[in-house]
């Protein structure tokens, strides 16, 4: 009986082993799905504080947890079951899907560009009609224009997390997912809260604290102007360098390797060439080219999607 017990025991201690090593496994494939998607990140954490921008300080972080909980149920009611059904019945569209959304950044990316570079005409506002001017209204739409932006975000996030660990059972990939999207989003909208409230921080700081930590405040306040102008360029520069590099890879996986190929004997020819920082220059090399390269896929689709918007008014006025 006893030697049944201890036998029972040791098998329990194996289970238990293989069950730590399991999350273990997890929690490492989890942590790598995320610095993947790190770029998108990037993106998203830098595009959502404009929509907070000009709204009442006390309203700021209520609108936040909205977005937040909006975003957390894009991930886990949608964009999660979405991503086991597309993994357990067409593995092969995963590829195609990546270059769809990273042809979406590049176009998000040069759109951005082409804004601040080119004149353009400002269309009305989504804000014009009936309640434009209620605040319940203005909030409304705020949040609910941040979450459809967020969706398209997300998805790119679940998908590059998901070609992770695409070779990994069902039941894993729905737990990695489930704390990708934990975890990008409670960081993603934490970093947004203390990005928005930050010149609040400042301000009484330097109206209400001790003169030790006046400086301080004084600091924050002029500085937030400057890292909310920084977070524009960096998304923007995130949306082309993470946008062409995931079509980049698409390509090569699919057949084609130009401009893989080119990118990639540069990188490591200029990673060879500098001694110890050689390899963060030929990260910087990859990435730099891969934005590049951003640029001009999303160059031909906003010129394309400009021309298309413009044959429709043309047709639309004609009409009139």
């Amino acid at each position: 009986m006893s030697v049944g017990l201890i036998a029972l025991l040791d098998d329990i201690a194996a289970l238990a082993k293989l069950a730590a090593a399991s999350v273990d496994d997890v929690g490492a494939a989890a942590a790598k799905a995320s610095a993947k998607a790190a770029g998108v990140v990037i993106d998203d954490a830098a595009v959502t504080p404009r929509y907070v921008t000009g709204l009442k300080p006390e309203r700021e972080l209520p609108i936040i947890g909205k977005i937040a909980m909006g975003s957390l149920r894009n991930k886990l009611l949608f964009l999660l079951p979405a991503a086991l059904l597309l993994s357990a019945l067409a593995p092969w569209s995963l590829t195609p899907l990546l270059m769809l959304g990273g042809t979406y950044l590049c176009y998000e990316g040069a759109e951005k560009l082409l804004a601040r570079w080119l004149p353009h005409h400002d269309h009305a506002s989504d804000e014009d009609g009936p309640g434009a001017d209620d605040p319940a209204h203005i909030e409304q739409s705020t949040v609910s224009g941040a979450i459809k932006t967020d969706f398209i975000l997300s998805a790119e996030i679940m998908a590059i997390a998901l070609s992770t660990v695409a070779d990994t059972p069902v039941w894993e990939q729905a737990i990695i997912l489930f704390v990708v999207s934990i975890l990008i989003t409670v960081g993603v909208y934490g970093v947004v809260a203390l990005i928005v409230k930050m010149d609040d921080i400042g301000l009484h700081l330097y109206e209400e604290g001790r003169p030790s930590v006046k400086p301080i405040g004084r600091f924050l306040l002029k500085a937030m102007p400057m890292v909310l102008a920084a977070l524009a360029i960096i998304g923007t520069a995130a949306m082309l360098w993470v946008g062409g590099g995931i079509i980049v890879h698409g390509l090569e996986e699919l057949g084609v390797h130009f401009p893989g190929h080119p990118i990639e004997t540069a990188s490591h020819a200029i990673s060879a060439a500098t001694g110890p920082i050689g390899p963060v220059l030929g990260w910087l090399t990859s990435a730099t080219l891969s934005a590049i390269f951003g640029i001009v896929i999303g160059g031909v689709v906003a010129v394309a999607m400009a021309l298309i918007g413009s044959m429709k008014r043309k047709a639309t006025h004609t009409a009139a």
